[in-house]
């Protein structure tokens, strides 16, 4: 019977695939990759959204509206509508996911309005989840289904999430850090942290404001991590310059930083992400902490790409630490896969207590 079920959504979402497009999506804090089904990823924007206050429209969204962060005047103002992962502003995350929709489908449109799967932090509440749905309908979304986004990374580099054997993955992005352990298609164990690349940027404003006397924004914090930021020292020293107000004279200054300045910097932090880890790891099910040490620990996410991370972490938890192939994208990855076989991943997705969940 489930057989026959499972041949007959096929046959639908063959059938309607015809008439409307899938759409991957996922949601971040920093930044939104959208995939559609059959051209791959086509965008990956800031999750930035610029708005005129006097009139409350939309100015610009994605990259031209990060271009404008701290360079706007008073009436128009860049947000980001989604913060450590959830929507905090539901009208603007509409605006935006109308923008990336639309943009996605742009020569592509088809009769129906597309069928979207978001990814989301783990332990959001069900108010939470309703919101992102109601997000994308308001985009024009005929179907929105909703994915936890470590399982979904997990689906995206191909970790396999449907058998008994457990897996642990750990995604690294902009406003939030998803730890989840995964077996028999679904998260045994999970925890959204709210330690990651913005908190980072955080401390390297922090650390250049005290030890240095230069105030910088983030951009250029975010800039300074990226080519310079490392949890190890490697065998030369790395160096930027970084350009910001000094706060004794109010000019501007410029300054040499190195790979060890962020090391300082964000110490802390990475110790506090430890930490959380060595918690998951704590309340996970011996089993399945077997599985994990015989088959490591897989990162995704931007956080990723940190020099020295991969290696602190397996001397720290001494399990194996594998860096997933293309960490940026694992996400959205995994909503294309879901996709591709909503039957076999549609228990692994969340539904909201409104929602009409099929039985089989």
């Amino acid at each position: 019977m489930r057989r026959q079920l499972s041949i007959v959504h096929r046959w639908k979402d063959r059938v309607l695939g015809w008439f409307s497009n899938d759409i991957g999506i996922d949601l971040g804090t920093a930044n939104t990759l959208v995939y559609v089904k059959g051209r791959g990823i086509v965008i990956n924007e800031p999750s930035i959204v610029a708005v005129n206050q006097k009139t409350g429209q939309v100015v610009a969204v994605g990259s031209q509206a990060k271009d404008m962060l701290g360079r706007t005047p008073a009436h128009i103002v860049a947000v980001q509508p989604v913060i450590d992962g959830v929507i905090s502003d539901f009208e603007i995350t509409s605006e935006m996911l109308t923008y990336l929709i639309n943009k996605a489908q742009h020569g592509h449109k088809k009769l129906l309005g597309p069928r979207v799967v978001v990814g989301v932090p783990p332990g959001i509440s069900s108010v939470e989840v309703r919101a992102v749905r109601d997000a994308a309908r308001a985009a024009g979304a005929r179907e929105v289904h909703i994915v936890e986004e470590p399982l979904a990374a997990a689906i995206g580099i191909e970790l396999p999430v449907h058998q008994a054997s457990g897996s642990m993955i750990i995604d690294i992005g902009g406003g939030t850090t998803d730890i989840g352990v995964i077996a028999l298609g679904g998260l045994v164990n999970a925890r959204n942290v709210r330690i990651a690349g913005d908190r980072f940027n955080q401390d390297i404003v922090a650390h250049l404001r005290n030890e240095h006397k230069l105030l910088i924004g983030d951009k250029t914090a975010e800039d300074i991590k990226i080519t310079v930021g490392s949890v190890a020292p490697g065998k030369d020293r790395v160096e930027i310059s970084a350009r910001g107000r000094d706060l004794v004279t109010g000019l501007p200054r410029e300054i040499i930083v190195g790979d060890d300045d962020i090391r300082t910097a964000i110490a802390h932090s990475i110790e506090d992400l430890l930490e959380e880890i060595k918690d998951v790891l704590e309340t996970t099910p011996p089993e399945i902490i077997s599985d994990v040490m015989r088959r490591g620990i897989y990162l995704a996410g931007g956080g990723a790409l940190i020099r020295g991370l991969p290696e602190f972490l397996s001397a720290a938890l001494k399990v194996p630490i594998i860096v997933a192939p293309d960490p940026l994208t694992a996400v959205v990855r995994g909503t294309s896969t879901v996709l591709n076989d909503m039957p076999l991943y549609y228990e692994s997705l969340l539904h909201s207590d409104d929602e009409l969940v099929p039985t089989e």
